[in-house]
């Protein structure tokens, strides 16, 4: 059997095959496969990897790990081997075992966890967390604070993505499968998950989308009333006030998409 069909069959109730999934985990933490991948304008989720996952955490045992001063207990090592990899690490930073990142990442006192991937040129800031199986594109800046939602069940379910370029602002947070694409910009604390509106006021009539954010878009928090039995109150929502131009620089496109629409980061 294939390795895939190794994993689905202890999924379904065989005998749990720990070889394919120690090796399935292997493939993973050294970026052979992804959890996810895009097609087109589509991710394609391979839940088979999801559910090797989870497999994993069923045969791992709790194991004392002593580093330096540090001390964890835990079912899952720390990741090995990041100067051949060529990613930087800050204590007191950590990546997980199963997470993969290019060449070029960079992770401030953060936090990566199983079955992510990360770009190359990605900064993870200070105490941003990236959490199970999301997909963080190159050149994404994940400010500080910053919350990455994980989603590992049900394994057919869509991680969260930031596709390259985007800029997630201070203390953001993105959880439930939401996909922010290409070159977006998220200010400073906003919150998106599947049931936020995302509201596009840069035209005549509002355009509402829910758990995606469009390419190049500037977000910022924002509320819209609603009605409840004890009267008329604001609820969260996020606002598409811009958009990010298209520039060879992105650097400077960021720098100007700032000034001129005023977002806090």
């Amino acid at each position: 059997m294939t390795l895939q069909e190794r994993i689905e069959a202890s999924w379904t109730g065989g005998e749990l095959d720990q070889e394919a999934v120690e090796e399935t985990l292997a493939l993973l933490d050294s970026g052979s496969i992804r959890v996810a991948e895009q097609q087109g304008d589509d991710w394609l989720v391979h839940d088979w990897i999801k559910k090797a996952i989870l497999l994993f955490f069923r045969c791992s045992k709790m194991e004392l790990h002593e580093i330096g001063p540090y001390e964890f207990y835990d079912k899952i090592p720390l990741k090995k081997n990041l100067e051949a990899q060529g990613v930087r690490l800050v204590p007191p930073g950590h990546i997980r075992y199963g997470a993969f990142l290019e060449r070029g990442a960079i992770v401030m006192p953060g936090y990566v966890n199983i079955g992510a991937y990360v770009g190359s040129g990605t900064m993870v800031d200070t105490w941003a967390t990236v959490g199970s199986c999301a997909q963080i594109g190159a050149g994404v800046h994940l400010s500080g604070g910053v919350g990455i939602g994980g989603v590992l069940e049900p394994p057919s379910a869509q991680p969260v993505i930031i596709e390259d370029g985007a800029f997630i602002g201070s203390r953001s947070i993105v959880v439930e499968g939401v996909r922010v694409c290409k070159e977006a910009v998220l200010g400073a604390n906003v919150v998106l998950t599947s049931s936020t509106k995302i509201i596009d006021v840069t035209g005549d009539q509002p355009k509402e989308y829910r758990g995606i954010v469009p390419a190049r878009s500037v977000v910022i928090p924002g509320s819209i009333p609603k009605e409840f039995a004890a009267g008329s109150y604001g609820v969260p929502c996020a606002l598409i006030i811009g958009q990010r131009k298209e520039s060879t620089d992105k650097k400077t496109s960021l720098n100007q998409v700032l000034r001129e629409f005023s977002v806090a980061v």
